[in-house]
């Protein structure tokens, strides 16, 4: 799906037939706030406070999957909320990447000269995959 032209690049949303000058904004997956909502229940049952935490972050969670959006542009990878962008990630500054358990991805590490990141998988992960070989294959 091709939408319209953002900062010169075309904007799509699936990661079929991706090229390394396009930008791609990933689509939200709420599989892991879910998760965690649901894991949060039986612990309740244990634990009435512990319980409450968790759901708190799977809330939390949810409502950062509905609001952020990640693009990979053809040198950066940026964060929005909303249509503002609120952060910036040169791909030239990244030093290494990793998705931790891949089988069921739940957080996206990486590294920058200066800082490392984790950010929880809430994006579809075959496209974040896709975009982060493609664009920063060193890991």
């Amino acid at each position: 799906m091709v939408s319209p032209i953002r900062e010169g690049f075309n904007l799509v949303t699936t990661s079929s037939g991706l090229q390394p000058t396009q930008t791609v904004r990933l689509e939200p997956s709420y599989v892991l706030p879910l998760a965690i909502l649901i894991g949060s229940i039986p612990v309740a049952l244990l634990n009435l406070w512990i319980g409450f935490v968790i759901l708190a972050f799977s809330i939390f969670l949810l409502l950062q999957a509905a609001t952020l959006r990640l693009e990979f542009t053809a040198t950066d990878l940026d964060i929005y909320r909303g249509e503002k962008r609120i952060r910036r990630f040169p791909y030239r500054e990244w030093e290494n990447w990793r998705i931790f358990w891949p089988p069921v991805p739940i957080l996206l590490y990486f590294k920058e000269i200066n800082s490392i990141h984790f950010v929880p998988v809430l994006f579809d992960p075959k496209t974040l995959q896709n975009c982060l070989e493609q664009r920063c294959p060193y890991r």
